[in-house]
């Protein structure tokens, strides 16, 4: 009987449910992600603003407001705008946790990028060990025919 090494055990069916649930997670969050939208608001409620993917869907801003000064109502204006984009990053990595895992949020890649460095370096390992079994088969299969 001929070894197959690691390939001998692998279960494609089991490999096949895998990419296909990846497939239909990331269907998911394509579906899922343009409905997200982030909320905020200055310190005093004077300027509220909903930011979505599309960039600000709404900015609400009160009468009093109007009576700033133009430099003072713009620093509100921003304050609001931050509030909402970090909401909005807030929302979408709760989506992604939820359809993906708490594993795969960007923020915990860029502040363990070591948790993102050990799938590379497994499935690199994989490869290595694959590679070396294919190649011992191989070179078993040209010493049983003499070549």
């Amino acid at each position: 009987m001929t070894d197959f090494g690691d390939f001998a055990n692998i279960d494609v069916e089991r490999l096949l449910r895998g990419v296909d649930e990846q497939l239909a997670k990331s269907d998911e969050l394509q579906r899922r992600m343009p409905l997200l939208a982030g909320r905020g608001e200055d310190a005093d409620g004077m300027v509220v603003v909903e930011y979505a993917q599309e960039g600000i869907r709404t900015l609400d801003i009160h009468p009093k407001a109007m009576r700033l000064a133009a430099v003072e109502l713009s620093e509100k204006i921003k304050e609001a705008v931050t509030a909402a984009t970090a909401d909005l990053q807030r929302a979408a990595e709760e989506l992604m946790a939820e359809v993906l895992g708490a594993a795969a949020t960007p923020t915990r890649l860029m502040n363990d990028p070591e948790a993102l460095l050990k799938p590379i370096q497994q499935a690199d390992a994989n490869y290595d060990r694959a590679f070396e079994n294919v190649m011992g088969e191989l070179d078993r299969i040209r010493r049983d025919l003499d070549l």
